[in-house]
């Protein structure tokens, strides 16, 4: 059992105590991420474009998601490890939704799952969570639905579009969704759904007055230095660090410097 539960995060809202959430795709990174006190450690389907190279999650697969979910619960202590249900894995039925979040939970051990979707969902969501499955919601911006949303577009905008994902939020609270990440939202729009839910949200791209945030992590480590968004921080710059020590390490083994005496073995 995590140090961080489901009734924690509702208990951190209650407390008005901000949720720290950050994409994570392996054990090492787990383990560093898990040692900060970082409360939840979502397995995105962002990692068909960050790891795999893919221009979007679309392609996704359930084995993937379930095999690097694995490596992030073993090295995974305190966070709540959320598992994010690829595309076409859950939208066909409730049925088919509980089969494979119940297997990616049996085989990953993960400790809830996430879909996209609102009011459509919520039947979905309802039927797992009838069984025991954690679900954490996902609106606004749902890049699954990038085509249909005609790109990455900030949601929400006109009145119409602003009523609906208030609608879906509090359907997926109605139905027993944990928490529900909002994606590339205007600020004030985020802020009126937080406030009328009790269940919280985790922004992305939707301003401060969400219960918590979440970032690609290769985006805030600046590892990513490919792509760039408003709302992304970089709180380091990894990608020069990384070519910096690979072209010294270069030069130092196309020059005879390295290995040296104190990185070999004597008899």
């Amino acid at each position: 059992m995590p140090s961080i539960t489901t009734r924690a995060l509702l208990e951190m809202k209650e407390k008005g105590e901000r949720i720290v959430a950050l994409t994570c795709y392996d054990a090492l990174f787990a383990r560093l991420l898990d040692a900060t006190g970082v409360d939840i450690l979502l397995v995105g389907d962002s990692l068909n474009q960050v790891l795999a190279g893919a221009p979007s999650t679309l392609s996704a697969t359930l084995e993937q998601m379930i095999y690097h979910t694995t490596m992030v619960r073993r090295g995974t202590e305190h966070a709540l490890v959320v598992c994010d249900m690829p595309f076409l894995t859950y939208q066909v039925s409730p049925e088919q939704a509980l089969t494979n979040c119940g297997r990616a939970m049996k085989d990953s051990g993960c400790h809830a799952v996430k879909l996209e979707g609102g009011q459509t969902m919520a039947p979905t969501v309802r039927r797992l969570v009838e069984v025991g499955i954690p679900v954490m919601g996902h609106i606004g911006l749902t890049p699954q639905s990038v085509h249909a949303l005609g790109g990455y577009r900030v949601q929400g905008r006109d009145e119409a579009t602003a009523e609906r994902l208030k609608a879906d939020a509090a359907a997926l609270q109605d139905a027993g969704a944990f928490a529900i990440v909002l994606e590339l939202v205007p600020a004030a729009l985020a802020s009126q759904i937080s406030k009328a839910l009790t269940i919280p949200t985790i922004g992305i791209g939707a301003g401060p007055a969400c219960d918590g945030q979440v970032l690609v992590l290769h985006d805030m480590l600046g590892l990513n230095d490919q792509f760039s968004a408003k709302f992304v921080k970089k709180y380091a710059a990894l990608a020069e660090d990384v070519r910096e020590a690979a072209r010294v390490y270069a030069a130092e083994v196309r020059e005879g410097r390295y290995p040296g005496p104190e990185h070999s073995f004597g008899k």
